[in-house]
Formats: C-alpha cells, structure tokens, sequence
C-alpha cells in the first residue's frame, strides 16, 4: 500500500521535501519580490564649491551609519543630475538635487519619466551681482555676464528670464566662467554680471555681499515675473538675516525650490532612508524657511515617492526605526517571507502525515469491521456449511491483506491485536463446524 509505504518513510519523502520547497520558496521570493536594497549608491549634487555639494557629504556620512555606502557626485548642475538619473550621461546616480523648474519645461518630462520627489528640502534665491546700478533685465543687453554653467538650473532659469524680456543669449556677452572665479572676475571688473541660484550661506554669496563695488540687484516687476513662470515666489531677505552685517538693506528676491528626487526604481527601504535623512539635514530654519518647513512634499513638480510621503508623514516602519538598518531589513523579510511559509511548511509537515496515519488505520478499522461481520454471522443458529466457507475465504482474505500491509512500527501492536482477533474468530469458525 503506497500509503504506508509513505507514511514509514515520511521523514525522507513528505518532511525533507517539504524543507526543501520551503526553502525554495523562501529564496525565490526573497529574490524575485522582497530583494535586499544595494549597498551602494551615488547622489548627483552641483559644483565642489557648493552647498549642495556639502549636503552631499552630509548625506554621505549619515548613509554610511546606516551601512550604505553613498558616493557624492559633483556635476555643472541639474540638468546634468536629470541626464544622469535617467541614464542618459555618466557616471549614473540614484539620488540628486534638482532645482525647481525642471519639470515645468516641455520635454522635460518625458513620456513614462522614472523620476520621484523624495521630499523638497529647501529655498534658494536668484542673486544677480552687478558692477553697475541695475534694475531690470533688459539693461543687461550687451554687458559681460556669466549666466552660469552650461547644464545648470541656474543657467535654464536665467535664459528663462531672459525669455521674458524677449532676449536671449545672444543679446549679452556670454561669459563662459561660473562658481569662484566668477566672482573673483566680477570683483576685478573683467566680468559686469554673475548670475547664480545658490543658498544664503553659500560662501561666494557672502563674499559678494560684502565685496565693494558689487551691488546685489534687486528686479522691477517680479511679481509679473512669479506669475508667469510658477516655479519662482518674491521672498524678502530682511536686513542682518545673513549675519549681522549682510545684507546692507531689505531685499526683494526670487526665490526657487530645490528638490532631492530619485530613480523610481530605487529600493523601497533607501527611499525611506533618503525621507528620513533629508529631514536630519534640512529641517533646520534659514533665511527663507522656519523650523520644520522642509523638508516637505508640497509644489512638487516631479511625482511624489509613496515610500517617502509615508515616511514624512507617519516615520519609517518600527523595524526600521527600533533596530539598525540592514538587521531590520533581514527581520521583516524573516516575518513577511521566511516565517508564514516556514508556518505553513510546519502545518503540512504535520498534517500530511496525520492523514496517511488515518488512512492506514482506516484499512486497519475496515479489517476489524469484517471480524465483526464474520462474528455475527457466527452467532447465527441458520448458518450453513456454504456459509461457513464464504466466512473461511473472508478471513484467509484478510489474512492475505495483512500479510502484504507494510505495517508502520507504530501502528504495529494494533496489527498484532487484529492478528489475535483473526485466529480467535478463526478458532469459532472450526468449532461452528464441528457442530
């Protein structure tokens, strides 16, 4: 019987292969659908000298006590970063701040773009630096002026401006020299116009700020200009708000957003990581920012990351929060995969050889019906030399049975006892006879 037979050897043939798919199964959705997140990363800031850069390294340390490795990758700006996320320029990055605007340009948005706003995690004004009195952009016609470089926000937003007064490019003399040595040129007079988003505390800003002979540039008619391209908002720097000294006076300025976005298919897990970073790194106030302000998920012009607006919202998982980062990543696999199908492996393990248990003592209880049957036939006073031969071939029948029933050790006393009730009803069968 191909039950027994089984049941004898369930331990090779229904638990060890169970133990095994289970472990199969385990593996393949561990690696198919719960995969562990990279321990390498790269994020896309802006130049060296930037604070986006030094975010950058910030971001690196704070990855690195999580034991994720975080590479800085310094590039002209955020078209650069855009190219880079979407695999279009080298080297590739998961992670980038992008300035605000870029996704308001047709064409900027490709059609299926893979890229999500893990959070907006600051405010950065246009300064304009100018040698002489300045208060519009058109007097910039003609003038030496460094826009930024080639690949930046700084420079899509200025020719954006420009747009607006229906210049271009080529109505100034377009300096090709960007970042500190621009400054330095506007400082020795080789340059009339630095144009530049970067935040307050950037050094170059404050070394302009204070530079004689350099005025920063405060805009008529920018609150037209906040109307037309939405990205933009008027801020007022106030007196002091710097340090005690700068600015000299009350400014009006235009500010932008910037945003820290990622490649859609970054790991779940290293998106609430990044969420949960960015808030250590920019929620403290600033010039143009209270407390708590940032980061945030509010005017984004990329798609929010669910894993991150979960995070902002409500904090990362209480795994995540309560044990170190790989080892909770380890232990929610353990109780999404590795714990119900070990569960289910342990049910199965357990049940199967229940059954075929019940099978086989089944056929045992079947065997003991027929005694019984034989019995009460027996006790019949009618019964009939025919009779009596059918009830012989019903026991040399089961007897036939039990010889060929590969019996299991622990159901063997049960077939000794049915091995005493067959010779015991024999016994009564060869006495019926001799009546």
């Amino acid at each position: 019987m191909a039950a027994a037979r089984i049941y004898q050897g369930k331990w090779v043939l229904v638990k060890l292969p169970l133990a095994l798919l289970a472990l199969a199964a385990m593996a393949w959705l561990w690696m198919a659908y719960f995969p562990l997140p990279p321990s390498q990363l790269n994020i896309g800031t802006g130049l060296p000298e930037g604070v986006y850069h030094e975010y950058g390294r910030r971001y690196s340390e704070i990855f690195a006590q999580h034991g994720v490795a975080l590479g800085v990758a310094s590039s002209d700006g955020s078209q650069t970063n855009l190219q880079r996320l979407r695999g279009k320029a080298e080297p590739r990055v998961d992670l980038a701040f992008v300035q605000g605007g870029m996704g308001f340009e047709p064409g900027e948005r490709h059609k299926g773009d893979r890229i999500e706003t893990i959070a907006r995690v600051g405010s950065e004004p246009l300064w304009i630096f100018a040698r002489s009195p300045l208060d519009s952009l058109e007097q910039l016609r003609g003038l030496r002026v460094s826009l930024g470089p080639r690949g930046s926000g700084t420079r899509k937003l200025a020719l954006a401006l420009l747009q607006q007064e229906r210049m271009s490019a080529a109505d100034i003399v377009d300096s090709e020299i960007s970042g500190p040595p621009a400054a330095q040129a506007l400082q020795q007079g080789t340059l009339d116009v630095l144009v530049m988003v970067s935040a307050p505390q950037s050094p170059v800003v404050r070394e302009l700020l204070g530079a004689p002979g350099v005025a920063l540039v405060q805009l008529k008619r920018s609150s037209a200009l906040t109307e037309r391209l939405p990205y933009l908002q008027l801020r007022l720097l106030p007196r002091g708000a710097i340090d005690a000294r700068l600015p000299q006076r009350d400014v009006a300025l235009l500010v932008t957003t910037t945003s820290l976005v990622a490649r859609a298919d970054l790991h779940p897990a290293l998106q609430r990581l990044a969420a949960e970073v960015a808030r250590q790194v920019h929620s403290a106030p600033g010039p143009f920012q209270r407390a708590g302000d940032f980061p945030s998920l509010r005017r984004i012009e990329f798609p929010a990351s669910a894993e991150a607006r979960r995070t902002l919202t409500s904090g990362r998982p209480w795994l995540e929060e309560h044990l170190p980062f790989w080892t909770a990543q380890v232990a929610m696999r353990a109780l999404v995969i590795c714990l119900p199908i070990a569960l289910i492996a342990w049910w199965l393990a357990h049940t199967i050889p229940a059954y075929l248990r019940w099978l086989l003592e089944s056929r045992i209880a079947r065997w003991y019906g027929e005694l019984k049957f034989i019995e009460h036939d027996l006790a019949k006073e009618s019964m009939t030399g025919m009779d009596r031969l059918k009830s012989r071939q019903r026991i040399e029948s089961i007897e036939n049975a039990m010889r060929d029933f590969p019996t299991p050790p622990d159901l063997m006393p049960r077939w000794f006892t049915l091995r005493e009730h067959v010779e015991f009803v024999r016994a009564r069968l060869a006495r019926a006879r001799g009546r």
